[in-house]
């Protein structure tokens, strides 16, 4: 495996691996959500290379950007043992030099949801990844359900720029009891780490009404708020029942639809989704 951190070094390591080769970008602290990418990536190219970057670009000044977990040694050693052949640790000076001043924006995916509550994410998000993909040059690039409305906003970027690669999205890992894996559940203690399964329990009570003949998308939402009130230390930011291609909100009949909540618990900020209805289990599975 090898890893660089500079543009030369990654040119010259990527020159010499073969095709397909399948991107997993990440931001570190990797756990088996990400490392199930990886194995995806494994299984489908013939090489594979890992980004480690934390994107200043995408955390807003009330962001957790300096706390943001980081263990870049132990990154290294699960990345080595599912046979990664490339890992890229670009430096900041590099990704966003002095003067920077070009950025990539998708308009109107970008407004609801997350962009709603996160204003400038998106557009730190899809610069971000503009610039792993032209430097990297993938096939086909690996992201996750989790971040639902990232994977669409990037799925359209690709298209709408003419990206010579494929996005392919996987499936949310979970740990045992429902709660989908991500770095910043390391923030919880344990009372709030036990807390934060409300959110899986929301999204699986209105997966199993949808699937019992509900398609109000009002109930939905009030099957799920019902289920996060619940819990005492979870606070609801936003519940959705959006469309799953273009994330609008969706009022009275749904036939498909993309359940999403962003929730505090204490002051961690967690998402998660899920998709009812001919989509199947993956957001914009085409």
């Amino acid at each position: 495996m090898k890893v660089v951190t500079t543009l030369a070094e990654l040119g010259d390591v990527r020159a010499t691996l073969p095709s397909p080769f399948g991107l997993v970008p990440t931001m570190g602290y990797l756990h088996q959500g990400h490392l199930s990418l990886v194995r995806r990536a494994r299984a489908e190219c013939a090489s594979v290379g890992v980004t480690i970057y934390v994107n200043p670009a995408q955390f807003s000044a009330n962001d957790d950007l300096d706390s943001y977990p980081r263990d870049f040694d132990r990154d290294l050693r699960l990345l080595e043992a599912e046979g990664v052949d490339l890992v890229w640790a670009p430096a900041d000076e590099d990704m966003y030099p002095p003067d920077f001043q070009t950025w990539v924006k998708v308009e109107a995916l970008t407004r609801p949801l997350e962009g709603t509550h996160r204003p400038g994410h998106f557009r730190g998000v899809t610069t971000v990844v503009t610039k792993l993909f032209n430097a990297t040059q993938p096939d086909k690039a690996y992201f996750g359900q989790k971040d639902a409305q990232q994977a669409v906003v990037i799925r359209r970027m690709v298209q709408d720029l003419n990206f010579p690669l494929k996005v392919v999205v996987c499936p949310t890992v979970r740990e045992p009891d429902g709660l989908a894996m991500s770095s910043r559940n390391s923030y919880l203690d344990p009372q709030q780490r036990k807390a934060a399964t409300v959110l899986y329990r929301a999204l699986t009570a209105a997966n199993q009404a949808f699937s019992a003949g509900e398609r109000e998308a009002e109930v939905l939402r009030h099957i799920m708020s019902e289920v996060l009130s619940t819990e005492s230390l979870a606070l609801a930011q936003y519940i959705s029942v959006a469309d799953p291609d273009t994330l609008t909100e969706l009022t009275g009949t749904v036939e498909c639809a993309l359940l999403s909540m962003a929730v505090y618990v204490g002051k961690t900020r967690l998402i998660d989704n899920m998709v009812v209805g001919d989509k199947g289990s993956v957001i914009g599975e085409k």
